[in-house]
Order: C-alpha cells, then sequence, then structure tokens
C-alpha cells in the first residue's frame, strides 16, 4: 500500500505543477485563513454559510497549509491531494453554485453580483478549477521524480542500480 501511495513514473516536470498547486495557491491560502480569520477563514466561511465557521475556518487553513507544504515537497503527495480536492469540491458548491443558479443553494448564500449564470460563475470558478484539475493530475500521476516521494520509493532503480523511467 504504502509503495502504491508514493510511486511514481510521471515526467520530472511535474515539480511545475506541485508548485502550482501548492507554492502558489494552497500554502499561502492556508496561511491566510489563520492569520486574517475575519476576512479569509472564519468570518469568510460565515458569510458563504459554511456549518460551524470557527471550527471550520482554522481546520481548513490547516489543512491547505500542511497538504500544501506536502506537495510542495512531493511527499505523500496523492494522499495530500485528496483533502485539496474534497476542499476545491466544497468551495464551488459552497461560492459557485449560488452563481450559477442565481439563488442560494441550500445553506450556502447568493453573493452580491452584478450578474449571474454560467458566464459569471464560469468566470469566477476559473481558478477553483483549474487547482481541481490539478489536484486530480497529481493525484493519478503522484508526485514525479523530483521528490520527497521518489527518494523513498526503493522500486526506483532496479538490481543494478540503474534509474528505472
Amino acid at each position: 500500500m504504502f509503495q502504491r501511495i508514493i510511486d511514481s513514473t510521471a515526467s520530472p516536470w511535474t515539480i511545475l505543477i506541485r508548485l502550482a498547486v501548492g507554492l502558489v495557491v494552497f500554502f499561502p491560502e492556508g496561511i491566510q485563513k489563520l492569520v486574517f480569520p475575519d476576512i479569509l477563514g472564519a468570518g469568510r466561511f460565515a458569510k458563504i454559510g459554511i456549518p460551524y465557521p470557527e471550527l471550520m475556518g482554522p481546520f481548513i487553513g490547516g489543512v491547505e497549509l500542511v497538504c500544501g507544504v506536502l506537495i510542495i515537497v512531493g511527499l505523500f503527495t496523492r494522499l495530500a491531494s485528496i483533502p485539496l480536492i474534497v476542499t476545491m469540491i466544497v468551495a464551488l458548491i459552497a461560492t459557485k453554485l449560488p452563481i450559477l443558479l442565481g439563488h442560494g443553494f441550500g445553506p450556502f448564500s447568493l453573493p452580491d453580483f452584478k450578474r449571474y449564470g454560467f458566464w459569471s460563475a464560469q468566470h469566477e470558478s476559473r481558478a477553483d478549477l483549474t487547482m481541481l484539475l490539478g489536484c486530480l493530475y497529481l493525484l493519478v500521476v503522484g508526485s514525479g521524480r523530483w521528490s520527497i516521494d521518489r527518494l523513498l520509493d526503493r522500486n526506483a532503480t532496479d538490481r543494478t542500480g540503474t534509474e528505472r523511467i
């Protein structure tokens, strides 16, 4: 099981996806949810309609921070991508689905925009969808050659010491 988690034959350039997902988005967003809870953490979650915002804000901030670091360094990348996929799905449902529908959805409120519908929702969700697809990519292919997972992968070299491709 451990071997399946860390195994990756993906291109070494997968590091670019890891840096986009981990360093550019989730790591700094996690920090900001913890440092600025009123506007990006619990306060924002309460405004959106996320249940238990005072608990969920710091929890999601911590998840984004920790999983972002794991993805940056390429350690347990497949596992780290799973909670981030869930986070992005919830973000799309909670914040973008009301824009698409033009009204609140369940506990999630409709933000005040000048326009609603498909094109407005698509515009607002472009970063969320990009991060979702990036995390799905990392879940499927793993961390790539330039990663700690690769260093831990005992099967990365054959008996002669030649690196597996």
